[in-house]
């Protein structure tokens, strides 16, 4: 593997880590002679019901989407594919230390260090849930701390594109994620949303803060149990310096319920901020403020991560000599972008470019997978066709259709919305059954963005008031109306409603095995999550 030549362009040097799915290398860039890191993974191993070709379109689309995110907190892309058997993903290469092993090698753990990195991570969150993006597996490991003592989140988006669709279980029997921090509507197949990694920030924070994870165990389902039943052990009681305000956020972090944990990154960011350094004379408790023995109280040593908020905007490295070059066994991907900006507007049609020359840029743009600058050029000339022929015109609701469905497709739900909502109100006005059949399928379309954005209650109603139409719909097929039977039952899961999602995908199992048989992959899939929560439930 040492000098291999992916995608003809970076030579694979040193492997960093590996697991189950994949590999990290550090390897070189040909082409710009620079370093980076590049993580490989076997799509017939993390697919194998999939299929290569449908995980690997699902990957790139997926890398896409990531790479719209704009924050100095996460790992930048720079070129994601397939290189023979296996998928690839390409990143800046930089030192640090993870989390876990920061965590290792300063225990205890100083609880403004502590605080510290959680602010920056509710920075992260905040930005990769407005895309709407979650992460689904934030934990020690997906963390980095670099020398400036700035906080990196990695992995972003691999774990949805092993898991695109929220109800589904891995051909093991489980759900993406890492036990250990893995939200009680996660672990039991349910709907994930924002909340989801608002828990497993509050499970990291309480194991910096504690030096233990909330709910341990000797087996997964034991675990995965314990975050369902048990409640955690207030952090005052294990580690007593810990101030109170610290000690009532994780609590509501770790909640049960997601609508009982706090409403957004935002908030959690709130309320940690009185407790952030605020000055050279702020010393961790028990030891020097950079927490490595004999370092200066205040000075923001290597790897101290309250030095951004000591030291803001201070140059790096301001001590000498320099930094030597990196160890490859300590370095991962990351490049710091600038200070993440609003996004950018649509960008306006370049002159004379009619309407219907834009319609014909879009159909070769999305032929290429253009979808972003698709979009752009669809939103330029909205209010051009608009101008032109009128907003409730045949030409502006074709361009709005084919704008809104481009949105869903990039996964710009949050921009989707909106326009879904429009078009359904729009065809729900007007008289005759197509009009009514295409305002239900964008109500539908809309109730996916609200469930892709966190929105689990507003979701959840939303399915169920358009289960009727679809079922009495009899020429479509009862497809779709099972599709929205599973939808509920993730839902219902992840608003903490166990006994009736139990129920609903009971009967949902005799009906697919009724219609379709026992083997088809919708059935099996909900014997295995069925088989698993009850394990869960069981097992300790």
């Amino acid at each position: 593997m040492n000098g291999r030549l992916v995608a003809g362009r970076y030579e694979l040097s040193s492997l960093i880590g590996q697991g189950g799915m994949g590999q990290v290398w550090m390897g070189y860039d040909q082409r710009l002679d620079r370093r980076v890191a590049v993580k490989l993974l076997r799509a017939d191993r993390i697919g194998p019901a999939t299929g290569a070709e449908e995980m690997t379109r699902r990957f790139v689309r997926e890398c896409r989407v990531t790479a719209q995110v704009d924050h100095p907190g996460l790992v930048t892309v720079h070129d994601a594919g397939s290189d023979g058997d296996d998928l690839y993903l390409v990143m800046q290469y930089i030192g640090g230390a993870d989390l876990a092993d920061h965590l290792a090698e300063h225990e205890p753990y100083p609880w403004p260090w502590a605080v510290a990195v959680a602010a920056q991570l509710c920075a992260v969150l905040a930005a990769v849930h407005t895309v709407p993006i979650v992460h689904r597996d934030l934990k020690p490991r997906n963390v980095m701390v670099r020398d400036d003592g700035s906080v990196t989140v990695l992995d972003l988006g691999i774990a949805s594109v092993l898991d695109s669709d929220t109800t589904r279980l891995t051909h093991t029997g489980s759900p993406i994620g890492t036990p250990a921090y893995m939200a009680p509507e996660q672990a039991m197949g349910g709907a994930v949303g924002p909340y989801t990694d608002l828990y497993a920030l509050g499970a990291l924070l309480h194991e910096l803060v504690s030096g233990d994870v909330p709910f341990g165990g000797s087996t997964s389902l034991g675990v995965m149990h314990r975050h369902l039943h048990d409640a955690p052990t207030p952090l005052r009681e294990l580690r007593p310096d810990t101030p109170g305000p610290l000690e009532a956020l994780v609590l509501r972090l770790l909640a049960k319920d997601p609508q009982h944990r706090p409403a957004d990154a935002q908030e959690v960011y709130a309320a940690l901020a009185p407790l952030l350094p605020t000055g050279p004379g702020h010393p961790a408790p028990g030891r020097s403020a950079a927490g490595l023995p004999g370092a200066p109280a205040g000075t923001g040593a290597p790897l101290d991560p309250t030095r951004p908020f000591l030291r803001p905007y201070a140059p790096w490295p301001d001590r000498a000599p320099a930094a030597p070059p990196p160890d490859p066994r300590h370095a991962t991907a990351h490049a710091p972008p600038p200070a993440a900006a609003p996004p950018a507007p649509p960008v306006q049609p370049p002159p004379g470019l009619g309407i219907a020359e834009a319609v014909e840029q879009v159909k070769r743009l999305l032929d290429q997978g253009g979808l972003t600058q698709a979009v752009d050029v669809l939103g330029g000339i909205l209010p051009v066709a608009a101008a032109k022929h009128g907003e409730h015109s045949t030409v502006v609701r074709s361009l709005r259709k084919q704008y809104a469905a481009t949105l869903l497709d990039d996964g710009q739900y949050r921009r989707a919305l909106p326009e879904l909502r429009r078009l359904a109100g729009e065809l729900t006005a007007e008289s005759g059954p197509e009009a009514f059949r295409q305002a239900l399928q964008f109500r539908y379309e809309a109730a996916q963005c609200l469930e892709q954005l966190g929105e689990a209650a507003p979701a959840l109603a939303e399915y169920r008031a358009l289960l009727p139409y679809f079922e009495r719909d009899t020429a479509a097929g009862p497809g779709l109306p099972l599709e929205i039977r599973s939808r509920i039952g993730a839902l219902l899961q992840a608003v903490g409603a166990h006994q009736e999602a139990h129920e609903s995908q009971v009967r949902l199992l005799a009906d697919i095995e009724r219609l379709y048989g026992p083997y088809h992959p919708m059935a099996a899939d909900l014997r295995r999550m069925l088989a698993h929560r009850s394990q869960i439930h069981g097992g300790r």
